[in-house]
């Protein structure tokens, strides 16, 4: 590990523990919440698909012609379906199926109904004569600058059971409103150097990144491919469709019904316990942080306290004629406390002068020092002289 990455470990982990862990604290219990909460949407999806029924193209329409309605999603059915990937153009039934619409592969040469293509830029970097720079763009150039380029092709296909063609039945793919994965094959990887230029020296001097590599991918989606598609069926015009449900991790995929379930109810269990776990140590360093700070500001409330009766210990001399004197003094320059001196120190912040000084000493020690006149609470006292 270097100097730089030692220095901003420790000032993450000063970070993590200040204020007796509080921040700590607060950072598990918002990865317990988070765990919980992809808990609850993994459970879903486990139970939708353990309650959806498995079929083969062939079964979808006497399945969705039969179907009770109230069980419907979005006006279909939720099924789980194995099929053989093909080319929509294969069903059109006009002219343009004697010529398939597929895509066809740069690099392999393969026909395909989805086609991806990424170049992707790798860097490198070096301190250089001036390494300092390199800490400050670290924390803005690389956000800024683009390394990866997609571009995605794909044309309309089905899914059909294994026969010849022409296809009685097929399940057309709807990828429309689609985040999932696709289970791609990748049929080309390839990394080329890039040659180093003047203008490579200059930003390798200055502590920035430069090229080295250019990897260049590509994956299809190939045609005869044996997938699994999960989610919502309709029928339309007696021509069955699958679009995906947002709520479900898998639209298309390789797995079978049962490698999902399997899946899906280990991730729940991992989230479910892994919330567990932090949301109890988040507590626990939570009540212990809470526990250390009230104690330290009785502490520090104590401390203030006894200085300030420190303070006044040494200003005051409690056999001072003048706070001991007594005889004729007029009723409305009486201390309102004990009633036999002169009112001498006046409170802060109200102002009010009616309490000779021991006595607001007196009130100053309390727990809740309060004017005994207004009752406000007051911080201190002032001695007033008369000129």
């Amino acid at each position: 590990m270097s100097v730089h990455e030692q220095a901003a470990a420790a000032v993450l982990s000063q970070v993590a523990l200040a204020a007796d862990g509080v921040l700590l604290g607060l950072a598990l219990a918002y990865v317990a919440t988070r765990s919980i909460i992809r808990y609850t949407a993994t459970s879903s999806a486990l139970r939708k698909i353990q309650g959806a029924p498995s079929l083969n193209v062939s079964d979808l329409r006497s399945v969705l012609e039969g179907s009770d309605s109230s069980n419907d999603l979005d006006g279909g059915k939720l099924v789980i379906v194995r099929g053989i990937v093909d080319s929509k153009s294969a069903v059109d039934g006009n002219w343009k199926s004697l010529i398939p619409n597929v895509l066809i592969s740069h690099e392999s040469g393969e026909r395909c109904v989805v086609l991806q293509r990424t170049q992707t830029c790798i860097y490198n970097e070096w301190r250089g004569l001036f390494g300092w720079t390199s800490d400050l763009l670290s924390l803005f150039a690389r956000s800024w600058h683009k390394q990866e380029s997609t571009s995605f092709r794909m044309v309309p296909f089905i899914l059909v059971e294994g026969g010849k063609r022409p296809y009685t039945d097929y399940l057309i793919v709807n990828m429309d409103g689609s985040n999932h994965s696709l289970p791609l094959v990748t049929v080309y990887h390839q990394l080329q150097p890039i040659s180093a230029s003047p203008y490579t020296f200059l930003q390798a001097l200055f502590g920035h990144e430069y090229p080295v590599g250019l990897l260049a991918e590509e994956k299809i989606l190939p045609l005869g491919k044996d997938i699994t598609a999960v989610g919502i069926c309709t029928l339309k015009d007696g021509i069955a469709g699958i679009k995906p449900c947002k709520d479900l991790p898998y639209f298309l995929s390789d797995m079978t019904k049962d490698r999902m379930i399997i899946g899906l109810a280990f991730r729940s269990k991992v989230l479910l316990w892994s919330g567990i776990v932090l949301g109890a140590l988040s507590i626990g360093i939570l009540g212990y942080a809470g526990v250390r700070n009230w104690n330290k500001w009785k502490e520090w409330r104590q401390q203030q306290r006894t200085q300030r009766q420190n303070l006044a210990g040494t200003d005051v001399n409690p056999q001072s004629p003048e706070d001991d004197e007594a005889g004729d003094i007029p009723d409305g320059e009486l201390c309102v406390v004990c009633l036999t001196r002169r009112r001498r120190s006046a409170f802060i912040p109200c102002g009010h002068l009616v309490c000779c000084q021991r006595c607001a000493l007196s009130v100053e020690r309390d727990l809740a020092p309060k004017c005994p006149v207004c009752r406000q609470e007051i911080r201190s006292s002032v001695r007033i002289y008369d000129s």
